[in-house]
C-alpha cells in the first residue's frame, strides 16, 4: 500500500463468499448434529443412514449459506453520512449518562411537564 491511501475494505463479492462459506460451516454442523440426532432416535429410514445425514447436513447448510451470504452484504460497516453519525452521537451521549446527570434531567423534564399541565 502506497503512502497517503486508505485502505479498502471487502467488496460485495468478497462479503457475499464469506457469508456464503460461514453458512455453510455453520449449517454442515448443526445439520450433522440434528441429522445424528434424528436417526438415532428414529431409525435410518428407507434410504440409510448416510445418506439421511447428508441431506439433513445439506439442507441445512444451503438454508444458513443463503441467509448468512445475505445478512453480509446488508451489513454496512463503512462510514455513515455527516447527519447519521450526529443523530447517533446524540441519543448514545444520553444513554452514557452519569446517574446523577440522568436523574437531574429527569427532574428537570419533570417540572417542564408540570409547568405545562398549569
Amino acid at each position: 500500500m502506497q503512502r497517503g491511501q486508505v485502505p479498502q475494505g471487502p467488496t460485495v463479492w468478497q462479503k457475499l463468499k464469506m457469508g456464503a462459506m460461514m453458512g455453510a460451516g455453520v449449517g454442515l454442523t448443526i445439520g450433522f448434529i440434528f441429522g445424528s440426532y434424528s436417526i438415532l432416535r428414529g431409525g435410518a429410514g428407507s434410504r440409510g443412514a448416510l445418506p439421511t445425514l447428508s441431506q439433513y447436513m445439506l439442507s441445512s447448510a444451503a438454508t444458513f449459506s443463503f441467509f448468512l451470504a445475505i445478512g453480509s452484504v446488508i451489513r454496512n460497516e463503512g462510514e455513515l453520512p455527516a447527519h447519521w453519525e450526529a443523530s447517533r452521537l446524540h441519543f448514545t451521549q444520553t444513554a452514557l449518562q452519569s446517574r446523577q446527570q440522568g436523574l437531574a434531567a429527569m427532574k428537570a423534564r419533570w417540572e417542564l411537564e408540570k409547568r405545562r399541565e398549569d
